[in-house]
């Protein structure tokens, strides 16, 4: 006497596929809402990736140079590259890997940079009081590469050689010029800009799976729903059958006669 139970749980899966439909038709509409405003940020900005009439990607005109930066973004900082994502046929930066090749782009650059510090004698005098540098102008050791190097009033260059902003003493009178110099405002904004064009388009493919999920949940119940109607009015169709297996089920086995 399942019948009237299952029916029941039949109507209640059949709601609960209802409301996970409703669910994935609300995540959806709000996913499709994120990429608008992501593609209209995107063009907005108008930032573009470049590629040869080969289709590879490129940086100031050279491969070599777009593989350099796809090592860094690939080997350095474990980024999977979504092959997908960079198209030659759409080179706007309005994709995750875009986004993050665009950063490892600056990143790059900065750190493959040499800094020219301009030094006064003014500049020299406040090191020695501050006791950056000794009376004569030398070092006195607080940073290793430019021990013994006498300082004057001048131009110097300085290498970043692979150093991020922390990588920098910022006590030393020419390190710490360069690494402002180096990781400037400007290279901040752009790294945490390009970070959150990457994040966002990350965030919204995750939700574009979760509006998945909730729609093959919603067809899971309603077929089960359906099925367990389905099975119940079948069943309904076929009035006794039920009843007799009971009744045979209950009625007691008779002993042999020569027993």
């Amino acid at each position: 006497m399942l019948r009237k139970p299952l029916g029941l749980l039949g109507i209640f899966l059949i709601v609960v596929g209802i409301g996970y439909f409703v669910g994935a038709g609300v995540a959806y509409s709000k996913v499709q809402g994120g990429y608008g405003s992501l593609q209209s940020f995107s063009e907005a900005q108008d930032v573009q990736l470049t590629y040869n009439e080969d289709g590879e990607l490129t940086d100031r005109g050279t491969v070599e140079g777009a593989q350099a930066i796809m090592s860094l973004l690939e080997d350095d900082w474990d980024f999977p590259v979504v092959g997908g994502d960079l198209d030659p046929n759409d080179p706007l930066v309005n994709t995750a890997t875009e986004y993050m090749y665009q950063m490892a782009t600056i990143v790059h650059h900065t750190l493959d940079g040499t800094q020219v510090i301009v030094l006064t004698q003014d500049d020299i005098d406040a090191a020695i009081q501050s006791e950056q540098l000794d009376a004569d102008g030398t070092y006195n050791g607080v940073v290793e590469a430019y021990q013994g190097q006498v300082i004057e009033p001048g131009s110097y260059e300085v290498p970043v050689n692979g150093r991020y902003w922390t990588g920098f003493d910022r006590t030393d009178l020419l390190d710490g010029q360069a690494r402002d110099l180096a990781w400037s405002g400007t290279a901040h904004a752009l790294v945490a800009e390009l970070g959150v064009g990457a994040a966002t388009h990350s965030t919204l493919q995750l939700a574009l799976g979760v509006a998945a999920l909730l729609a093959g949940l919603g067809v899971v119940c309603t077929v089960m729903g359906i099925a367990f109607i389905w099975h119940v009015r079948s069943g309904e169709k076929r009035p006794g059958k039920d009843d007799e297996v009971e009744t045979a089920d209950d009625e007691p086995v008779a002993a042999p006669a020569n027993a």
